[in-house]
């Protein structure tokens, strides 16, 4: 076994593999030690190869043999990106009969109301894909239709002569009484033993069959992919020499085994992005920041999330893949806890065309980083987000990723040119412009719609930026939002890698069971999220087995009639001694809060409850702010077109490395480093504060 103050976070994006490593002072190992970080471009084929390699470079940079890694964490964006390529195991869902186009028939609503021609997205499983079987509970949980063991068998028979690798269960109101999956799995385990099974009462166990069921055969559909890839990720690194626990991060924004990765790799979707929105609520906590916006931007998406009094805020229903201008209900709804966040292709890799109204468009497609933009001169003809960028003086084309990708400029202003300069009457750096003000635009645009259903004003707001594009973009997205203050952390070309070292283990177990207020039974709600609160907590034991476990309670309420709940967070003594009153003042105060009012004499509901335990959060240090000090040096001037005044500005560089704390560099400005490079509007300045923070501000 490795030595526990050496930690890795490796984060596989769409573009690039991040890896940082970690090592821990034995004095203070509640305290964040030297870190050493490396990009390398994301092998599509074997993933686990720039694992390997980053790691590699790492260890010959700290000195020290892999070897000595005492713990792994990773987050991927493999799971996400299989769902969306759809490129999974040959998979089948099993399911009560007369609910086999349940996936398809979807909930009958329009995300786009007045389009005559739209068209709703494929489900995941063909109908030939979807057996059935005849069984039947009803809501409570009572058998109403028992289910034949012969008729299994012989589902299990069809299984099997279709060569079908993996199968996903999900019944009826299997959330209430999961007996009648169990017995399809013990059957298929026996009849068809090499075969993976997913259920959906293990999955999702919660009412709504069609995100269930959507749930569950994702699950399903990358379950062999992601097992064998694990597989092999362990298998390399112990053929690397390092022999210690790995674990992965999830999409609620905390660290499971890779034992449980692998039996509920729908859990793994979103992990990288979850991952940042840690590394920011880190960041907001050494500051004392309750309102933070986290702004994500790597080779192919960005990720926007709000994060109040150091927490981000988590659903437990998000869609992937979603095909029509990112639009709700486009996508495939899956429900699994999951920090809130909206998603859009804008990244580094996004590439742009000219539309039929002679309007620049940029993304969702992704150049990735095979072959990547254009300037990567590894055969990209299109023009990416990172063309524009170099053409218009962002990046140093023979210091991208610290000198380890040389960039061609000739060849991003032929792409510019060819693809929006022709069509549009323009040149290069005019195209380029347009190009960075599009994608500025939907990454504004997109924040300020994610304000708003929050009923958020951004204003009040403080960005944290990070990920290889986001210092790139930040500064011009502060102007347009309105935000007076931008931090950019040490480490942020790799945040989403550092947030999983900075991850709690933690897993949240939920169910639905439905109750109105007017039948409150305190017994059984005491049972319930007992068994909720063993279950989670067993699943964070199995990977830490010496730390204190915290329990988080909430239940979803809503009026009687209403289709939606809203999350309503207890106290450990609320749950655990339940009062009706007590649940109807929380409902109605975070009623109240969202919605401005309450709606006197209806009934009140319940329908899920969940308890998410997790490992206490890492102690910070508080950050004592300095105020701008002495210039900071200036080793050269570069043209940078600024798009606010709209003309190309001779701006200071400046290494961030050499930076001491206190010292101040003003607007425009390059602030270069390794993994990033951080763009100094005209209208900031920027101070380095003690803990390695650029702080960026209005200029006063």
């Amino acid at each position: 076994m490795g030595d526990a103050a050496v930690r890795l976070g490796v984060d596989i994006g769409g573009t690039f593999t991040d890896v940082v490593l970690e090592m821990r002072s034995p004095d203070r190992p509640e305290a964040a030690g030297m870190q050493i970080s490396t990009k390398v471009l994301t092998t599509y084929n074997a993933p686990e190869n720039a694992i390997i390699e980053g790691m590699r470079q790492v260890c010959a940079k700290a000195r020290i043999d892999p070897s000595r890694i005492g713990q792994i964490i990773h987050g991927t964006t493999l799971a996400t990106n299989a769902l969306i390529e759809r490129r999974g195991a040959k998979t089948v869902l099993v399911t009560t009969e007369g609910f086999r186009d349940v996936i398809e028939m979807r909930t009958e609503s329009r995300f786009e109301q007045y389009d005559l021609n739209l068209k709703l997205p494929d489900p995941l499983l063909p109908r030939q894909s979807r057996l059935t079987v005849t069984e039947r509970m009803n809501a409570a949980g009572d058998v109403l239709v028992p289910l034949d063991r012969a008729e299994i068998e012989a589902v299990a028979e069809r299984i099997g002569a279709a060569g079908y690798e993996s199968v996903a269960v999900g019944l009826l109101h299997s959330y209430a009484n999961p007996t009648h999956e169990r017995m399809i799995r013990d059957v298929l385990a026996e009849k068809l033993p090499g075969v993976m099974v997913s259920l959906s009462s293990e999955v999702s166990p919660q009412m709504r069959e069609y995100e269930r069921f959507n749930t569950v055969v994702a699950n399903a559909y990358i379950k062999p992919l992601m097992k064998s890839y694990l597989g092999r990720l362990a298998g390399q690194l112990k053929g690397e020499g390092v022999d210690c626990p790995i674990f992965l991060m999830h999409s609620g924004g905390g660290i499971i085994s890779i034992e449980s990765a692998a039996e509920f790799p729908v859990r793994l979707v979103e992990s990288g992005p979850a991952g940042g929105a840690v590394f920011a609520a880190n960041i907001a906590a050494r500051y004392g920041l309750d309102k933070v916006l986290s702004f994500d931007m790597g080779g192919t998406t960005a990720k926007i999330c709000l994060i109040k009094n150091q927490t981000p805020k988590t659903s437990r229903v998000f869609e992937v893949a979603r095909t029509y201008r990112f639009k709700k209900g486009s996508g495939m709804p899956i429900s699994i806890p999951v920090i809130d966040m909206v998603e859009i292709g804008a990244g580094g890799g996004s590439l742009a065309h000219v539309d039929a109204m002679r309007q620049i468009r940029v993304g969702p497609e992704s150049a990735g980083s095979e072959p990547g933009p254009a300037c990567y001169g590894r055969g990209g003809s299109r023009p990416a987000v990172t063309d524009a960028d170099l053409v218009l003086g962002r990046l140093d084309p023979d210091n991208f990723a610290g000198g380890s990708i040389a960039l061609h400029t000739d060849a991003s202003v032929a792409a510019l040119t060819r693809v929006l300069g022709e069509p549009l009457d323009m040149d290069a750096q005019t195209a380029a412009f347009g190009l960075a003000e599009v994608v500025d635009e939907n990454m504004a645009n997109a924040a300020r719609v994610h304000a708003v259903e929050n009923g958020e004003d951004l204003s009040e707001y403080t960005m944290i930026a990070f990920g290889g594009a986001a210092p790139l973009h930040a500064g011009r997205l502060c102007e347009k939002l309105g935000i007076d203050r931008l931090l950019v952390p040490p480490g942020a070309g790799v945040g989403s890698a550092i947030g999983f070292l900075r991850a709690p283990f933690s897993f949240e177990a939920n169910r639905s069971v439905y109750m109105r207020l007017s039948d409150f039974d305190p017994a059984s709600i005491k049972t319930l999220l007992s068994e909720l609160q063993h279950e989670a907590a067993g699943f964070v034991r199995s990977c830490d087995a010496t730390s204190d476990i915290l329990s988080e309670f909430k239940v979803y309420m809503r009026y009687t009639g209403q289709g939606w709940e809203i999350p309503v967070a207890l106290t450990a003594e609320q749950a655990m001694a339940p009062d009706a009153a007590t649940f109807q003042r929380r409902f109605e105060e975070d009623y109240a809060a969202l919605f401005g009012r309450v709606v006197d004499g209806m009934d009140i509901e319940i329908t899920v409850w969940a308890v998410n335990a997790t490992t206490p959060a890492q102690a910070v240090d508080r950050v004592t702010v300095q105020a701008q000090g002495e210039a900071a040096s200036v080793t050269g001037m570069r043209a940078i077109f600024d798009p606010a005044l709209g003309v190309s500005v001779s701006a200071s560089i400046v290494l961030r490395d050499a930076m001491g704390a206190g010292q101040t560099v003003p607007g425009p400005a390059a602030i270069t480093e390794d993994e990033t490079t951080i763009i100094l509007p005209s209208s900031r300045r920027a101070i380095r504060q003690p803990d390695g923070c650029i702080d960026i501000l209005v200029k006063g």
